[in-house]
């Protein structure tokens, strides 16, 4: 069994300007049922977000969720969600300094922030929407108050849907990078056996960890070209960039994750 692990908006959801392939994600779920496929789910979405974007979109349901930008573990089975209470003992105990309330108090005074919602929030994630124009300002500041601090990392990506800034602070034993590798040693995957997609600057730590990384065509042109620049100075980490016009797919969304797993072996037409 391999594990092919997906970001959702906007990689394999098509929720952006580009326009969708209308049968790629009843393709996916056939291709990854035919081919005996583990489905991580890593997304920023929580769990309601999640199962909103199934009903919505028509995507299955993952065998296993890390969700809220990996500060969260579940796993899917028998219709139920099942909670991963290891996870958060091994965060907490790879993280001791870290601490949502002190993170939140140290960045209160910078201007041009504003505090997510709190469904957005959990005691692993401290976020903000950031005003974009003024980001490497906002990111100094935030730097002089926190790096170093609190066991933490500090993650800045760009919804180009909506134009917002989003600052997320997690224990650096707590993000998209370290929960899936938690979940490839649970399931006995080498690293390099893992396909994981994505779009967007809260990728950068997965694509650049050593799994077999997949950009869709869409993804964010700053990504793309610091991808480009890991890659020059790691010959050996694997990124697959897609290009579209493979078996008629556009290479967009969830078309450009199909064409990735294609590319890896994840899939295949042999039965």
């Amino acid at each position: 069994m391999r594990i092919l692990a997906t970001d959702l908006d906007r990689t394999l959801l098509p929720n952006g300007k580009w326009p969708p392939d209308p049968e790629a994600i009843s393709l996916f779920n056939q291709l990854t049922v035919r081919n005996d496929v583990l489905v991580v789910y890593v997304t920023g979405r929580n769990l309601e977000l999640t199962e909103q974007a199934i009903r919505e979109f028509g995507v299955r349901y993952p065998d296993v969720l890390c969700g809220d930008v990996g500060t969260t573990i579940r796993k899917y089975d028998n219709g139920q969600w099942h909670f991963d209470d290891g996870w958060i003992d091994r965060v907490h105990r790879a993280s001791p300094r870290w601490d949502a309330g002190q993170v939140r108090e140290a960045v209160a005074d910078v201007l041009g922030m504003r505090e997510q919602e709190a469904q957005h929030l959990n005691p692993f994630k401290q976020s903000y929407y950031v005003d974009h124009d003024r980001n490497a300002e906002i990111l100094k500041s935030v730097d002089e108050r926190v790096k170093g601090k609190f066991d933490e990392v500090i993650i800045y990506s760009f919804d180009s849907q909506d134009g917002k800034g989003l600052l997320d602070f997690l224990p650096a034993s707590a993000t998209k990078q370290t929960a899936l590798e938690y979940v490839a040693r649970e399931y006995g995957q080498p690293r390099e056996e893992v396909v994981f997609c994505g779009d967007s600057g809260n990728d950068i730590f997965p694509l650049t960890a050593g799994f077999s990384g997949v950009l869709v065509k869409n993804a964010d042109e700053q990504l793309v070209a610091r991808i480009r620049q890991e890659m020059q100075a790691k010959p050996d980490l694997q990124v697959y960039f897609a290009e579209g016009d493979f078996q008629g797919l556009s290479g967009y969304y969830t078309s450009g994750v199909i064409e990735g797993c294609y590319h890896y072996g994840v899939f295949s037409d042999t039965e």
